[in-house]
């Protein structure tokens, strides 16, 4: 179980005030101690190490070998790791901005549910939930083998809260009307269709080779026998592992495929619901069937209804708006930041390999 899988990798920094300097958000040159100055915040050469010992102690916990300097796969953690440091403190600035803040309180609280969602289950179906003093002993575990410390985890439950309510702000104008959820069910209508359905019926089957044999299996069904365990010990079909279960159809289509031959089906939509047949013959071998269910009658092909399906769309339509804006929002300012970002000589990511540099 990989609970600190929520808090990415690169997300095994410091808080976001350990990672920069301060400033008046005004541009400037880098510092000899700085990475990269973003605005007028500095990212240290101090964070970028306490950031990279981190990434190696989690490399280590997982007996995962850190990538050697100078070797592609190694430059391109450095890369990331100057990036993240780089996005952390374009939210910090842009948070600052709109106002957004997170208390102590909210990170305790998003920590606690993540310990209930993921070590507050019992073991076992009906099982008693685990107590606190339970899930804090997994927690530990797992801050132990993946290399991180409480204050790991809850900077980047910070984090991710912090981008949670910039989220918030910048989408809280974003609607979905029913005229935009009934423009797009227009467009989508095939989303909306339902085949149309031949007459079936959900069976279950044993084949066996001989006739001799399908008797046998007839004989132990009407005794009581189990018929799943029965089909799995005598079945010669795949269906032997899921209790020979079938759904037979008089006609083949794309929403019920499977159309059997003709002795079966006769003997499939004949019996009583219950009802065990006598052994069938066909060009497969002796089928002793059973139906689990009564015949379905067919079904033409329908459109669901515009009101049926409207609240469904509108939350589908808002979620995605509100994802567009956000990475509209989120690409504009990096784009106005990479103005205002220089890099340290020998520290740029390759994306930003073009923009300006200091030596240093």
């Amino acid at each position: 179980m990989k609970l600190l899988r929520l808090v990415p990798i690169l997300a095994l920094v410091a808080a976001f005030a350990a990672a920069c300097g301060g400033g008046d958000g005004a541009p400037k040159s880098v510092p000899s101690d700085a990475v990269a100055v973003v605005g007028g915040e500095t990212i240290t050469k101090v964070s970028y190490n306490q950031t990279l010992d981190q990434a190696k102690r989690s490399y280590t916990a997982q007996n995962k070998p850190f990538p050697k300097p100078g070797t592609a796969t190694y430059g391109a953690v450095r890369s990331q790791i100057i990036l993240f440091l780089v996005e952390r403190s374009e939210y910090m600035q842009k948070a600052k901005d709109l106002g957004v803040t997170v208390s102590d309180k909210d990170v305790e609280a998003r920590l606690n549910q993540i310990k209930q969602q993921y070590f507050g289950a019992g073991t076992t179906p009906g099982s008693k939930p685990k107590t606190q003093a339970q899930i804090d002993k997994l927690y530990n575990q797992q801050l132990k083998a993946q290399g991180l410390t409480d204050k790991d985890v809850k900077d980047g439950i910070r984090a991710q809260l912090i981008r949670e309510k910039i989220s918030e702000k910048v989408t809280k104008d974003v609607k979905v009307s029913d005229s935009d959820a009934k423009k797009y069910y227009d467009d989508h209508k095939t989303q909306y269709q339902q085949p149309a359905q031949p007459e079936s019926r959900d069976v279950r089957h044993i084949l066996v080779k001989s006739h001799a044999v399908a008797l046998t299996v007839y004989s132990k069904l009407k005794a009581g026998g189990d018929f799943s365990k029965l089909a799995l010990k005598y079945s010669i079909d795949p269906s032997k592992t899921t209790g020979g279960r079938l759904t037979v159809c008089k006609e083949k289509t794309v929403s019920c495929p499977l159309k059997t031959v003709a002795p079966f089906e006769n003997a499939a939509f004949s019996l009583k619901t219950n009802e065990i047949s006598k052994p069938v013959h066909t060009q497969f071998g002796w089928h002793v069937i059973q139906a689990v269910g009564p015949v379905n009658p067919p079904r033409k092909a329908t459109t669901i209804p515009f009101d049926q399906v409207k609240a469904a769309i509108k939350q589908q339509q808002l979620q995605q708006q509100k994802q567009d804006a956000f990475t509209k929002w989120w690409n504009d300012t990096k784009k106005d930041f990479a103005k205002k970002t220089k890099y340290q000589v020998g520290y740029e990511p390759p994306a930003s390999a073009a923009q300006t540099t200091t030596t240093g």
